[in-house]
């Protein structure tokens, strides 16, 4: 048996010609042990093997809805923003009919990137190989030497390949190379009642500020990605010097602080949100809280929002996006191998936000959720800690514990969906459940062929 790779919905027809790639070298492993979301029970390999890295590719990242960019990255026809779905270089433009589209960043004609530039503005994407170049609409634009090929070259069918499905949701963009995805909307379900809590504060909508900011860590992808959906629990210790820094001068945090009560947001589809909820929730921020109307917020969102995921909280939307509202901070975990990964952040403030309230929003992230935040480096500095002595032969045949909150989970009658205490393992159980079943599906690209 054999298969083969076809991308769908593409800037290309079918080129003549036929590769097969042998089955043996996308041999799938069968998860389901790895994995008991009933017991609360994780294998740590699924940090540390390789043939589970490239699985996870092939069937969590191929066919999931990856987040790309922010809609304010893009203003006129020629804008570009690249990145990753997964481990593929793509190219986010927005082409001359002004619609948002996205390619892989890849030349037909010997693989290299086409754009090589973070951001900017263009007319066509050239490839500084040989010359190949693209229009904004991925096809061909020129090939140099053309009259040296045959004349069954058609440049038509050797356009960029496009991601088929780009959507977005209230300014975030998603992409999908899956060619018949659930609809974005229903694949978040109830969690976009709880991004809305960040998002949709007026009108007007978020914007970015700040640029995208990015460093790499030692650490698998995921346990970056289960934190921000379920993890309040590390903050007491891990945070305490942050906790303490915070604090008026020579005062420990108030008990108020430290020991939160709040709720945890966990579904199907392995999203994950958790959030404290009191009555008095506030932005960090002093010149942010000053300017907030909590009022208007109550009348737009309701109280459970603004009691709740308004401010502080965490989340993740499946498979690698997450956010933290309290300081507009949106991150990407782009995996690079079982033991690394590269971390995108953006720092999103409301557009209705007078310029010296954004300011106090981009450095308040800056000093708490950046690359050199007090915050962020304990994250980081954690997740490597996990990862290290997982590769040990003994250490990495020991199960973990995703047993808090076993059970608690139900319809709380005031949060959309099933939450458990803010203190659980409820959303991690859920974004491995989510993990298992996906790696256990073949994906759209996986037909066999004779």
């Amino acid at each position: 048996m054999t298969s083969t790779i076809e991308p769908q919905g593409a800037a290309t027809a079918t080129p003549r010609g036929t590769l097969r790639r042998p089955a043996d070298l996308a041999r799938n492993i069968d998860v389901s042990g790895l994995v008991d979301t009933e017991g609360g029970l994780l294998d740590r390999v699924v940090f540390t093997d390789q043939e589970l890295y490239r699985q996870e590719l092939r069937r969590v990242y191929a066919p999931s809805w990856l987040f790309l960019a922010h809609t304010d990255q893009f203003h006129k026809p020629g804008d570009f923003f690249t990145t990753y779905m997964g481990e593929d270089p793509v190219i986010v433009t927005l082409d001359r009919d002004r619609r948002i589209r996205a390619y892989l960043n890849s030349c037909r004609h010997r693989g290299a990137r086409v754009c090589r530039a973070d951001s900017g503005t263009t007319r066509n994407f050239t490839c500084t190989y040989h010359g190949w170049s693209y229009n904004l609409d991925g096809s061909v634009a020129s090939v140099p030497n053309k009259d040296g090929y045959p004349e069954s070259f058609e440049s038509g069918q050797w356009g960029l390949v496009e991601v088929p499905h780009v959507e977005s949701y209230r300014g975030l963009i998603f992409g999908t190379w899956n060619p018949e995805p659930i609809p974005l909307r229903e694949s978040l379900g109830d969690m976009a009642w709880y991004m809305d809590a960040m998002l949709d504060h007026d009108d007007q909508g978020t914007v970015v500020v700040g640029g995208v900011h990015k460093w790499v860590l030692e650490g698998n992808w995921k346990l970056a990605a289960e934190q921000f959906a379920t993890d309040w629990y590390h903050v007491n210790m891990s945070h305490a010097s942050a906790l303490m820094i915070l604090s008026p001068a020579g005062k420990k945090p108030k008990d108020e602080v430290v020991h939160r009560t709040g709720r945890q947001y966990s579904d199907a589809h392995g999203n994950g949100a958790g959030f404290p909820v009191h009555p008095k929730n506030r932005f960090d921020a002093q010149t942010v809280h000053a300017w907030m109307d909590y009022d208007a917020l109550r009348e737009r969102l309701g109280d459970a929002r603004v009691e709740g995921p308004l401010t502080n909280g965490h989340a993740t939307v499946f498979p690698n996006f997450s956010y933290l509202p309290v300081n507009g901070s949106i991150r990407v975990w782009h995996p690079k191998g079982p033991d690394r990964m590269e971390v995108w952040a953006w720092t999103l403030v409301d557009k209705s936000m007078p310029e010296e309230v954004r300011e106090a929003q981009r450095l308040y992230n800056l000093r708490t959720f950046g690359p050199s935040g007090v915050f962020e480096q304990d994250d980081g500095e954690n997740w490597s800690e996990a990862q290290s002595p997982s590769h040990g032969f003994i250490t990495n045949g020991v199960a973990l514990n995703y047993q808090m909150g076993l059970g608690t989970e139900r319809e709380d009658g005031r949060h959309p969906g099933r939450t458990s205490e803010l203190y659980s393992d409820a959303a991690g159980r859920a974004f491995y459940g989510r993990w298992r079943e996906l790696m256990n599906t073949p994906a759209w690209h996986e037909e066999n062929h004779s």
